[in-house]
């Protein structure tokens, strides 16, 4: 099992973890984590887009000049998808983007992604998360302390709604909890600030 550093909230290494090797030391499958990306960016398609086609455009019924004798091409309707102000042919119609992957292929990424932190040195395990009142400036100064630079994803055990107000105006960082923790987020996010409560609850998840 791996060894990893304690932090407190001022930045000050505490103890160590031993983190679970079937969840945080596996060899990180790429094809696996990209799979996943696309699997979750799909999912969040709304899907709404909508072209008027020849039928739903308003006008057109008439037929703009007889077939024959004018020296013009052959037209039927004025909303022919040739015309201008036509309608759309083949254009995009509603549906659904969603797709499921396999339960084994969304563990995997998971763990992938995990590991991938730890292998990159992105990850930061804190002793304990705990905000008293609704301050932003109580997670600048952690983040600070912490020495963390760029974007941060911070996960907590159970949504803690003082934590996610307060971290809610800082640019670049997101919170999470552990059951609504996402492959894409992880890899998106440049360092990966989890509680210790949080770590065993995700290998009590995903080590099994």
């Amino acid at each position: 099992m791996a060894k990893i550093s304690v932090f407190d909230m001022a930045g000050k290494a505490v103890s160590e973890t031993e983190l679970a090797d079937a969840v945080f030391g596996i060899t990180p499958n790429e094809a696996v984590m990209h799979a996943m990306v696309v699997n979750y960016l799909a999912n969040q398609r709304q899907g709404t887009q909508s072209t008027l086609t020849r039928t739903e455009v308003r006008g057109g019924g008439r037929k703009p000049w007889r077939q024959k004798g004018t020296g013009h091409a052959r037209q039927g309707s004025i909303r022919a998808p040739q015309w201008t102000h036509g309608g759309v042919a083949l254009g995009p119609k509603p549906r659904d983007y969603r797709y499921a992957l396999n339960k084994k292929v969304r563990r995997l990424a998971m763990k992938s992604a995990l590991s991938t932190k730890v292998l990159d040195n992105n990850m930061i395990v804190l002793d304990t998360l705990a905000v008293d009142a609704y301050k932003t400036k109580t997670i600048v100064e952690m983040l600070k302390a912490l020495n963390v630079e760029g974007k941060a994803l911070i996960v907590t055990a159970e949504a803690n709604g003082k934590v996610i107000k307060s971290a809610a105006n800082i640019k670049g960082v997101k919170t999470a909890a552990v059951n609504t923790l996402n492959v894409y987020d992880i890899l998106n996010y440049d360092k990966f600030i989890v509680s210790k409560d949080a770590v065993a609850k995700i290998e009590e998840v995903y080590a099994k």
